[in-house]
């Protein structure tokens, strides 16, 4: 059974889900960094079996972004994933103040955009927003 637990995240699980998917390496002071600079975490378990989770950053005013949004490999495409953006939506929508609009956003892996406009997401570049772009900086 999937139970889903709130910013319980620790730093080595980030790691070892983050290594699970394939993702690049980070080290353990940028992961901790990364995890204490998230407004809010979102871990799932099977059982007693870490399988996922996601976090969203931002401001929490204007704009908050999905991020890090990791299912294990023998876990996909059995809801998990679902369950956590849903409970990841909820939060975000938690943060609105009445009548303001907040922007959630999130920059999806190549093929995973089905997934993510199954959940009322839409693709950019549309007829009135351009592309996402990203910048990878190195020190």
């Amino acid at each position: 059974m999937i139970t889903l637990e709130e910013n319980t995240l620790t730093v080595s699980d980030y790691l070892k889900l983050r290594e699970c998917v394939g993702w690049k390496r980070l080290g353990v002071k940028q992961a901790e960094n990364a995890i204490k600079g998230s407004l809010y975490i979102v871990t799932a378990y099977d059982d007693d079996k870490l399988v996922g989770m996601g976090r969203i950053v931002g401001d929490g005013a204007v704009i908050s972004y999905i991020q890090d949004l990791i299912i294990i490999p023998e876990v996909q495409r059995n809801g998990v994933g679902s369950m956590i953006i849903e409970k990841l939506k909820n939060f975000a929508a938690s943060l609105k103040s009445d009548g303001n609009e907040m922007m959630l956003c999130l920059m999806c892996a190549l093929g995973r955009e089905e997934f993510y406009k199954k959940h009322g997401f839409i693709a950019r570049p549309t007829e009135n927003l351009g592309p996402g772009m990203i910048q990878y900086i190195k020190m």
